[in-house]
């Protein structure tokens, strides 16, 4: 499906005379679909809800910062730059039939005029810089939302949002800028529904100290203003410009068109907590090599095209899309299942 034109495109669709500002944006297909989650539950297996990761794969259970060296122990990427050995991961989403079974729905790639973005699952990424900005550091994560919310007015919707994709047409560009417009908290219920994109944006301002905190949210702050902007200025506490990263994830959602297959009552499309749009939410934790991602951000290196003056390569689809990882709290998550894997081990229906 077709992502937002250009930062300045999609910014000019509000406001009419934007500047050009290059940034990162790229495919990262599925590295592995699990319910671990080693930033906020470190070392369990069956976590209380399953996520989609995606990024190198030295992605394990615990994944401590003082020792786990991303890397330098991943062997490969799923995501387009080789050099990019960041995880990335975010809930899944769920289809919930009238007999009560449920079918995790799949993920699509972006395209449009910045050129189609080819993914295997996955989500596409976006690393946005608003002037001069710093890398993160070894050691660095960071998390988006709130997995246990249920209230929508809690919720950014310039940073957290979802669209009701109604074409299947990648020519066919739906809405302006991510987060504005029709765009709401929470997901779309709607059967002209082709698509739902949901966008997660990071908080773009650190405290300059801690590579994480206790909540995975307190050494980072928002900048002024929200939407994909690259973020405003930063506050005293948190000084420090950090690139703006953005998730954007088109969930597929044609196979559930017929309106005799949804329930009776509430929802139809739902995240693995078997809550709404307020509880999305997006991990990260930094794996660059080197210097490379600072020197990208230096460098003004665009989209998802080799860099040459700061290192970057991109890898073609079919080598990021054949880096995978095992399951490490096996069960089916594909096909229809009897209940959301929650809890004990999912069964088939």
């Amino acid at each position: 499906m077709q992502s937002w034109a250009t930062l300045a495109a999609a910014v000019a669709l509000l406001a009419n005379g934007a500047v050009a500002q290059n940034m990162l944006r790229f495919a990262c297909s599925q590295l592995v679909v699990d319910r671990v989650d080693p930033l906020v539950n470190p070392g369990m297996r069956y976590t209380p809800h399953l996520h989609q990761i995606v990024g190198g794969n030295s992605f394990n259970l615990t994944m401590d910062p003082g020792s786990h060296d991303l890397a330098g122990q991943s062997t490969c990427t799923s995501c387009s730059f080789a050099q990019d050995l960041s995880n990335y991961w975010t809930a899944v989403m769920f289809f919930k039939a009238k007999n009560g079974s449920y079918h995790r729905v799949p993920q699509v790639g972006n395209g449009g005029p910045q050129g189609k973005l080819v993914n295997k699952g996955g989500l596409d990424v976006y690393y946005i810089p608003s002037g001069k900005v710093t890398a993160f550091k070894p050691g660095f994560r960071m998390l988006a939302g709130n997995a246990a919310n249920t209230d929508p007015k809690k919720v950014s919707s310039g940073n957290i949002c979802h669209r009701c994709w109604t074409s299947t047409n990648e020519g066919n560009f739906v809405g302006g800028a991510p987060c504005t417009g029709s765009d709401t908290v929470d997901i779309p219920q709607d059967t002209k529904c082709k698509m739902i994109r949901q966008t997660i944006i990071f908080p773009t301002c650190w405290d300059g100290k801690n590579l994480d905190s206790p909540d995975h949210k307190s050494h980072v702050a928002y900048g002024g203003g929200s939407g994909a902007n690259g973020g405003g200025s930063c506050p005293s506490t948190h000084p420090v410009k950090l690139p703006q990263i953005m998730y954007e994830l088109m969930w597929n959602v044609t196979s559930f068109a017929d309106k005799s297959m949804w329930p009776d009552s509430g929802p139809a499309f739902m995240y693995s907590m078997n809550l709404g749009g307020a509880a999305a939410h997006g991990d990260y934790v930094f794996g660059w090599k080197g210097d490379s991602l600072q020197k990208a951000m230096d460098k003004g290196c665009n989209l998802n095209k080799d860099c040459p003056s700061a290192g970057l390569t991109a890898q073609t689809t079919a080598q990021y899309n054949a880096c995978t990882t095992k399951q490490q709290a096996p069960e089916p998550v594909d096909g229809w299942l009897k209940a959301m894997p929650m809890g004990e081990m999912a069964i088939k229906a």
